[in-house]
C-alpha cells in the first residue's frame, strides 16, 4: 500500500533524524546519510516509499529556493564581473569533461548518441553540494567564492542548452528558432522583473516590513512565480529564482529575507537528497558497476586538476586553484535530470541512465568526504574546519 504524503514525510524525516545521529556519532558527513536512507527506503530497497515522483518534486523547490538566496547575496555588478572572470574556463573545462565522458563511455561499448549524452552529463558540477559547503564568509564576500557562482551559473546556462536539445527528442535536429526565443526571454525576465521590483515589491515591502510574516509570504511568492514564469517561457524556474534573488539584493531587507528562509531550504533539500538515493536502480548496479567506478574516477581526478590548471593560468594563487577544483569535483544534479530527460525521450538505455545515476551517487560521496575532511565548511566534523 502506498504511504500518504504524511506517511513519507514522516518516514523521511524521522529516517533523516536516526541517520543524521549516527552519521554525526561516527563523523560522517549528512548528506552521505540522507542518500544511503533513500536507498533504504525508497523502491529498490525496503520499498517504505515508492512515489518517488512525488517526492523528487518537491525536493525541487529546494534547489529553487537555494538560488534565490543565492541571488540575494550577490550585487548585480558583482555577478556581471564573474561570469566575465568565469566564462572561458567554465567553457573550455566542459569540453574537457565531455570529451572525456564520451571517450570512456565508447570504452565500455556505449553507443555513439548515449555517449554523447553521458559526456553532456559529466559537463556540470553540484550547484547544492558546491555552495553547500562554501562557508558563508567565503561564498558572499571572497574571491573563492565568486569564481565557485560564476563558474556554476554558466554552467547552469549550458545545462538549459543541452536540455532544450534533448527536449527536442533528437540529437540531430534543434529547433533553432524556440531556443533562440528562449535565450531572447532571459534579459526580458530580469528587465521585467526589476522594473516590477523597483516600482512595486520594494514599495510594498517598506510599507508593511514590520509585518513579518508578510515580509515571508511576499519573499516566497515572488520567488516561486518568477521561477514558474521562468520555466514557462522556456528557461529553468532555477533561472527564475536565481534572477528573483538578485533584483531583490539591493534591498535592505534582503538579509532578512535570506535568514528566515535558509530553514525552508534546508527542509526541501533533505528531501532532494532523500529523492537521489530512491531513485537509483540497485537491480541494475553489477551491469554498470566497473563503468561508473572509471567514469567516477575520471571525474575525480580530472575535474580538481583541470580546474586547477586553468585557474592558474588565469592568475589565481596555487591553493584557491585546487580549493574551487575539489568543491567542484563532481557532476551534477542537473546531469540526473538529462538521464531522467534522454531516458524518457528513448535517446539512451536504462544502462546508460543507471550509469549517469551510479557516477553522481559516487561523486557526490566522494568529494563531499573530500571537502568535509579537508577544507573549510559549514558541516565538518572539525571543529578547526567548521565555518559558518
Amino acid at each position: 500500500m502506498e504511504p500518504s504524503v504524511f506517511q513519507s514525510f514522516f518516514l523521511i524525516f524521522t529516517g533523516a533524524a536516526v541517520v543524521a545521529t549516527i552519521a554525526l556519532y561516527t563523523r560522517q558527513p549528512l548528506l552521505v546519510a540522507y542518500i544511503a536512507l533513500g536507498m533504504i527506503m525508497g523502491p529498490f530497497g525496503l520499498q517504505f516509499i515508492t512515489n518517488i515522483e512525488l517526492i523528487s518534486e518537491i525536493s525541487r523547490v529546494g534547489i529553487v529556493f537555494l538560488l534565490f538566496l543565492l541571488g540575494l547575496d550577490m550585487q548585480p555588478k558583482a555577478l556581471f564581473s564573474v561570469l566575465k572572470q568565469a566564462t572561458h574556463i567554465g567553457l573550455i573545462s566542459s569540453a574537457v569533461f565531455a570529451s572525456a565522458g564520451y571517450a570512456i563511455g565508447w570504452a565500455f561499448g556505449f553507443s555513439h548518441i548515449e555517449n554523447l549524452i553521458i559526456g553532456m552529463a559529466m559537463m556540470f558540477s553540484s550547484t547544492i553540494i558546491g555552495i553547500k559547503l562554501l562557508p558563508t564568509t567565503v561564498l558572499h564576500h571572497k574571491h573563492t567564492g565568486d569564481l565557485m557562482v560564476g563558474l556554476l551559473l554558466l554552467q547552469d546556462f549550458l545545462a538549459i542548452i543541452c536540455l532544450m536539445i534533448l527536449l527536442s527528442g533528437d540529437l540531430g535536429k534543434v529547433d533553432l528558432s524556440t531556443m533562440g526565443k528562449t535565450f531572447l526571454a532571459l534579459p526580458i525576465i530580469a528587465f521585467a522583473a526589476w522594473a516590477f521590483v523597483k516600482w512595486g515589491l520594494l514599495k510594498l515591502i517598506q510599507k508593511f516590513d514590520r509585518f513579518h510574516e508578510y515580509i515571508f509570504l511576499v519573499a516566497i511568492g515572488w520567488c516561486m512565480g518568477l521561477a514558474e514564469l521562468s520555466e514557462s517561457l522556456g528557461l529553468s524556474a532555477e533561472i527564475g529564482a536565481f534572477i528573483a534573488g538578485i533584483t531583490l539584493a539591493t534591498s535592505p531587507i534582503s538579509q532578512y529575507i535570506a535568514i528566515s528562509l535558509k530553514p525552508l531550504r534546508d527542509f526541501f533539500l533533505i528531501i532532494f537528497f532523500f529523492s537521489i538515493g530512491a531513485r537509483f536502480n540497485l537491480e541494475l548496479l553489477p551491469s554498470v558497476a566497473l563503468s561508473a567506478i572509471a567514469m567516477a574516477t575520471m571525474v575525480l581526478v580530472l575535474k580538481p586538476v583541470s580546474y586547477r590548471f586553468l585557474l592558474r593560468h588565469h592568475s589565481e594563487q596555487n591553493r584557491l586553484a585546487w580549493d574551487i577544483g575539489f568543491r567542484l569535483g563532481q557532476i551534477s544534479e542537473f546531469s540526473l535530470l538529462i538521464a531522467f530527460v534522454a531516458f524518457n525521450a528513448s535517446l539512451i538505455g536504462e544502462k546508460a541512465s543507471t550509469l549517469i545515476q551510479a557516477t553522481a551517487i559516487i561523486t557526490f560521496l566522494v568529494s563531499s568526504y573530500i571537502v568535509i575532511f579537508n577544507y573549510p565548511n559549514p558541516i565538518a566534523v572539525s571543529d578547526k574546519l567548521r565555518r559558518d
